[in-house]
């Protein structure tokens, strides 16, 4: 029997369940992590980051922003470069969506900016077998660190026994006024402001 419970694990060594965020990127290499979809409607906005005063802060946005618009919008912060060098920002396409994480036993945002990731999930959602994305779990693995960080996603059969935990921990961030589209506007998704 562990000490440490899988949440506290995952905290201690890094793991994924930072707050009410499923971030993958702070995946170590060769971990994996395992969640379910809890609607198949995800939020698609564009993001850039800026920097002010040592502080980096995703803008995003329901359109594909312009440079001047970045600009517009970032107010005090410099916004990051993107790769046509000065007079560029580094704009991402991006989904959000609402997961139950079963790591850490609570509703979560993950948010997807990696195109392998986002054409793994798309595909998957195109064969007939998995029409409904609601019924099955998901893992994603990460390989790799850096520029050479790959991605799996795979789809797995729900976890027996879990739909009732799932629904709960749903309809509780639900009552809880979660709002995914406070996003856009630089909210938490968990609480209006």
């Amino acid at each position: 029997m562990a000490f440490l419970s899988k949440t506290a694990s995952a905290n201690v060594n890094g793991g994924s369940s930072g707050g009410g965020y499923l971030s993958l990127s702070k995946l170590p290499d060769g971990g994996s992590v395992r969640f379910a979809l809890l609607t198949d409607e995800p939020l698609e906005f564009y993001e850039a980051w800026g920097a002010a005063n040592g502080v980096n802060k995703p803008f995003r946005f329901d359109f594909e922003p312009t440079y001047e618009d970045v600009v517009a919008e970032m107010g005090e912060f410099e916004p990051r470069e993107g790769r046509g060098g000065p007079g560029t920002a580094d704009v991402k396409f991006a989904i959000a969506c609402p997961v139950y994480n079963y790591e850490s036993g609570k509703v979560q945002v993950l948010q997807i900016t990696q195109k392998s990731i986002l054409k793994e999930i798309d595909q998957i959602s195109q064969m007939e077998d998995y029409s409904n994305l609601l019924e099955w779990d998901f893992t994603i693995s990460k390989k790799g660190s850096g520029l050479l960080t790959e991605y799996t996603v795979r789809p797995v059969p729900r976890k027996k026994g879990s739909q009732e935990h799932i629904d709960a921990a749903w309809i509780e961030a639900k009552s809880e006024g979660f709002d995914i589209s406070r996003l856009l506007t630089g909210g938490n998704p968990f609480k209006a402001a």
